[in-house]
């Protein structure tokens, strides 16, 4: 209870303070779209990831390939998870791509990782949802303020047991495709990308709320890998989160992941990696 606690009589100029950007990105280096966009025209497939709905599956794609995460059959979000595939403890950092990029991200932005290495894993080369922008509501699409849906939510919340979250089915698939038990896999899974889901916060109470996807079969989300990565994709028990997730009653669809390589794949150069002097201290 808060009614005992009255505003100050400058209340109102406090609230009137100007926001600053924390994270400026001016100085940031420009990606070559259009170069990229060249390159595209003449993708090779290599590689290709059905992921079944209500599961997840891992993929792999080198430096200087692409891949495209799309929709084959209807409107479903997806849970992504990436890693540097020769060290999983270099993983996407949601919360710092958040903090440069905004809330939900789209074509030219960089997905980065995890400190100490803070570098670029994946840039996103076409969004075929860009035209959504922000709502009346305030929701946009493709996410990174979203943690994942888990059992462990689950259950605090309903009481549920419920095991096809896709922390869950991210947790599967990585110790499946690695070798790794699910105790070790579960500790390297990680907030997400959430592809595909359109999400904001209320107005009124600052909450997470999702509503249904805008995506449709065949949209489609484009990425150029900056390091070698190891990717898994959950297909959401929620479907299009429209209504809910973990669970079984709602209408989910497959998503496919597809590699590609291109004129840039050969003579790729990966950005440098952070060059924070670490001697400077912590």
């Amino acid at each position: 209870m808060t009614d005992h606690i009255k505003a100050p009589q400058d209340a109102e100029a406090r609230r009137a303070v100007a926001p600053v950007i924390c994270y400026p990105t001016d100085s940031l280096p420009a990606p070559d779209l259009a170069r990229m966009a060249r390159a595209r025209k003449h993708w090779r497939k290599t590689a290709e990831v059905l992921i079944p709905p209500r599961e997840a599956a891992c993929f792999e794609v080198k430096a200087g390939q692409s891949f495209r995460i799309s929709l084959p059959q209807g409107a479903q979000v997806g849970d992504l998870n990436l890693w540097n595939a020769h060290d999983l403890s270099e993983r996407f950092f949601s919360g710092k791509t958040r903090a440069i990029h905004g809330s939900h991200v789209s074509t030219g932005h960089t997905l980065y990782s995890n400190l100490p290495h803070l570098r670029a894993m994946a840039l996103i080369l076409e969004d075929s949802l860009a035209w959504y922008g922000r709502d009346d509501f305030g929701g946009a699409v493709h996410d990174v303020i979203g943690t994942r849906c888990d059992p462990y939510t689950h259950n605090l919340l309903s009481g549920g047991q419920y095991h096809h979250c896709c922390h869950s089915n991210l947790t599967r698939a990585l110790a499946s495709h690695r070798g790794l038990s699910l105790t070790e896999a579960e500790m390297a899974v990680h907030d997400v990308l959430n592809v595909f889901m359109c999400t904001g916060f209320t107005r009124d109470t600052g909450q997470y709320f999702m509503k249904a996807t805008p995506a449709r079969a065949g949209d489609h989300l484009d990425f150029l890998a900056e390091m070698d990565l190891l990717g898994a994709l959950s297909a959401c028990p929620g479907g299009d989160c429209g209504a809910e997730h973990s669970s079984d009653s709602a209408t989910c669809h497959p998503m496919l992941v597809e590699v590609f390589d291109s004129e840039l794949t050969a003579d790729f150069t990966p950005r440098p990696a952070n060059g924070y002097d670490r001697s400077h201290g912590l």
